[in-house]
């Protein structure tokens, strides 16, 4: 594949005027820092942890971006008084938002969303009242990867609401499911990211929904596709126009998921296939990152006498134990982790719980060339999302709490690339060029065989 098709604008070029970014669920700001570096400047940005006192993300965001624009407030007060006219949010090119998978069911009629089962699962719903307030030109989410097969009693219905709402409010919705380390990054971690365009790039049938997925979509640009070994023949299906249907019908036959790790929606109309990655990029490492013995901390180092404990809890299990709730005994097993972890490849996934010194399965630890083993830092952490050290650093903010962070927290770089594409497609006139080229390269007869 020629990977010269994938160049985007350049955002160092001061002739194209940066374009608006509204930033919900803001976090730390790794969607704002991999944008501006392509070009996009955030104009208003809303972080709010409801189950905390003290905003440890939305301070750090405000210490490294500043106060102007940014809003630490619950966003469905914020959005009541946008509705009802008491408040503005300024106009956007761009929505953006990396938000919680929950229980997104529609319990009541859509008008009533307080009706909408799981806490967290609201948050959905803000996002589309800020859709129906604003319809800017495009959308950029971004979530767990098993939001494609949740809830477990109904794979994929939760994704299927989705697409039906994005596709109701005129949106042309293509996803994909991304691994950082696939494409060149120090970490391991898989997302879904989520572009929605409004202006429907399907309804012209020039461009096919198969060759938007492999060649033409944005995320195909950002992240091409090994044609070679992914498997091409698409599943296609339709959603229904009755978002109550979705929510009580979808999934209820039972079986996996019905939506690939790539796709694309357009009038209601799912194509999906199970794309591989096609990258050339070297791949980077977990030793890339890391500190030198003498620059880190002697809390992070474990303890010879808890080096067992961390081994159990690393290792595989087959064992009887009982519940605690109702004593019903049960067998539990898993399977083992890398102890210590492996140096040479890029790493496991940073999760929420990588702080504390207590031993745990999920934490990284790694030897060091004297043979003592430790934690990661809160800095290397931080080098594994693609932030600059110490990012997260501010007083009062614990080195668990900036582990927390950065298991919340994006891989920029991840990003960064798609926001080069969508400013491309944002800014060019060579579209029809492109798809000229893309389509010499695989014509559409040989698609899938």
């Amino acid at each position: 594949m020629d990977n010269s098709l994938a160049q985007t604008t350049d955002a160092s070029d001061s002739s194209v005027a940066p374009l608006r970014v509204v930033e919900l669920f803001a976090g730390v700001g790794g969607f704002r820092r991999g944008l501006e570096t392509s070009g996009w400047e955030t104009v208003w940005s809303n972080q709010w942890e409801p189950a905390t006192k003290r905003q440890h993300a939305s301070e750090v965001y405000v210490h490294r971006f500043g106060t102007e624009g940014h809003s630490n407030e619950d966003i469905s007060c914020v959005l009541t008084e946008v509705e009802n006219g008491s408040r503005e949010i300024p106009e956007h090119d761009l929505l953006v938002g990396g938000f919680p998978c929950q229980d997104y069911s529609v319990a009541t009629a859509l008008e009533h969303a307080t009706g909408i089962e799981g806490k967290k699962g609201v948050l959905w719903w803000e996002i589309y009242r800020l859709l129906k307030i604003s319809r800017p030109p495009m959308i950029l989410l971004e979530n767990v990867d098993r939001l494609l097969k949740s809830p477990a009693t109904q794979r994929g219905r939760d994704f299927a609401i989705m697409l039906a709402c994005l596709n109701e409010l005129g949106y042309t919705v293509e996803w994909r499911v991304v691994n950082a380390a696939e494409y060149g990054l120090h970490q391991r971690r898989r997302r879904v990211f989520i572009v929605g365009r409004q202006d429907r790039p399907l309804s012209t049938g020039v461009v096919s929904a198969q060759e938007w997925i492999l060649h033409e979509g944005d995320m195909a640009r950002a992240f091409p596709i090994d044609l070679e070994s992914s498997e091409l023949k698409p599943e296609v299906f339709e959603l229904d126009s009755d978002l109550t249907v979705i929510s009580d019908e979808f999934g209820m036959t039972g079986g996996p998921t019905p939506f690939g790790s790539a796709g694309i929606c357009f009038q209601r109309q799912v194509t999906t296939v199970r794309a591989q990655p096609d990258s050339s990029e070297p791949r980077k490492s977990l030793q890339d990152i890391l500190l030198t013995e003498d620059e880190v901390p002697e809390s992070f180092y474990i303890p010879e006498n808890q080096v067992t404990k961390w081994e159990y809890l690393k290792g595989a299990k087959q064992e009887k134990r009982t519940s605690k709730k109702n004593g019903y005994e049960y067998r539990y097993s898993e399977g083992a982790l890398p102890f210590p972890d492996k140096l040479g490849q890029p790493s496991r996934t940073v999760l929420t719980g990588e702080g504390g010194t207590s031993a745990s399965r999920f934490k990284h630890v790694v030897m060091t060339p004297s043979g003592k083993m430790r934690r990661l830092t809160p800095v290397e952490l931080e080098r594994l999302n693609g932030f600059p050290d110490d990012w997260t650093k501010l007083d009062g903010i614990t080195d668990a709490k900036r582990a927390f962070l950065m298991g919340n927290a994006l891989v920029v770089g991840v990003v960064e690339r798609i926001g080069k594409v969508l400013r491309d497609s944002m800014t060019t006139t060579e579209e029809s060029n492109r798809y000229d080229k893309r389509r010499e390269l695989t014509k559409p007869s040989e698609v899938g065989r």
